[in-house]
């Protein structure tokens, strides 16, 4: 399937989401895909959650969150999207929460192709409320650029099988929008919260900001596993992130886009809305080290890793614990 010539030039989008107002964080989703559609990109990847907002949806009622979700494909945000894809032709991915059947909610993701079609990831590990689900699915599909793709969630990337299995599955670019950084935790030897004055500072003080952003808080707590998504399973990854005020916690962006072997193709620390571009070479995936690795795997010995311990437990409970 990979030939010389196949490359896909790709767009990751950072910003601030306005909690609840669709109308403002739907302007910006189409002010940077008519940006990114004009620069050349077939595929734009916004953040989790960036249509609806995000972390302030925890302390919403039950009638409240029922208001602000919507039903995918036939609610409202899913025909913007679709008209979006259409108009620049191109493939642009943004996510909300979903109104599911029985009165359950869900943290969604739709990607909508050109063509109309669209591609709808259910978050596999979502804590964001109490009725709030988890989804049960991967998401793999094809593109119209020939070029196999999944979408994984926030929190979905952190677990290493959602990533082998949606590498299993054939896809060469991980979309993986997250809303994350700077994340508020008991635990000295994770992320931790960036004080809001620092960012509400940050045009007089860019030096503190870009500190916050650049270290363990943000770019150096990504360093710790993002590459390594990439690598391990021989993956071009595009990661979305939020950026700026997400209710009580500060997101720090840093959207970047991973070639096969966790190399940085493109990333930004900036304190800003903003996007970063590259061109993805299906060259670098047939002798990727993660693909070899893959192609030596023996499943004959990971029967376990379908056997339930006793130890799981619900990723909300072990979120707020952290």
């Amino acid at each position: 399937m990979d030939s010389p010539s196949r490359s896909l030039r790709v767009a990751s989008v950072q910003f601030e989401s306005a909690p609840s107002d669709k109308d403002a964080n739907f302007a910006k989703i189409e002010a940077f895909t008519a940006e990114a559609a004009a620069k050349g990109a077939r595929l734009v990847v916004f953040p989790e959650g960036c249509v609806s907002g995000y972390w302030f949806v925890r302390n919403l009622t039950v009638p409240q969150l029922a208001a602000l979700a919507e039903p995918i494909p036939d609610g409202p945000s899913t025909r913007r999207l679709i008209a979006l894809a259409r108009r620049h032709n191109v493939s642009v991915g943004a996510g909300w929460f979903e109104t599911g059947e029985g009165g359950v909610f869900y943290n969604s993701y739709v990607v909508a192709l050109p063509d109309g079609t669209i591609h709808r990831h259910r978050k596999l590990h979502s804590f964001e409320h109490d009725q709030v689900r988890s989804g049960t699915e991967l998401t793999v599909f094809d593109l119209p650029d020939g070029w196999r793709a999944g979408v994984l969630i926030c929190y979905d990337c952190n677990l290493i099988e959602n990533v082998r299995m949606t590498a299993l599955r054939g896809a060469e670019v991980l979309i993986a929008p997250h809303q994350t950084g700077a994340v508020r935790s008991k635990d000295p030897n994770l992320m931790g919260l960036i004080e809001r004055v620092v960012w509400d500072n940050r045009h007089i003080d860019p030096e503190a900001i870009r500190r916050e952003f650049t270290g363990d808080k943000g770019r150096g707590w990504l360093m710790r596993w993002l590459p390594s998504r990439a690598h391990d399973n021989g993956i071009f990854l595009i990661f979305s992130n939020g950026v700026g005020v997400d209710d009580d916690e500060i997101r720090t962006g840093n959207a970047m886009i991973l070639d096969p072997y966790g190399r940085i193709l493109v990333e930004t620390c900036a304190a800003a809305d903003t996007m970063v571009l590259a061109d993805l070479d299906a060259r670098l995936l047939e002798k990727a080290t993660g693909r070899r690795w893959i192609r030596s795997r023996r499943p004959e010995l990971y029967g376990p890793l379908t056997e339930r311990l006793g130890i799981e437990r619900d990723t909300r409970i072990l979120k707020f614990e952290e």
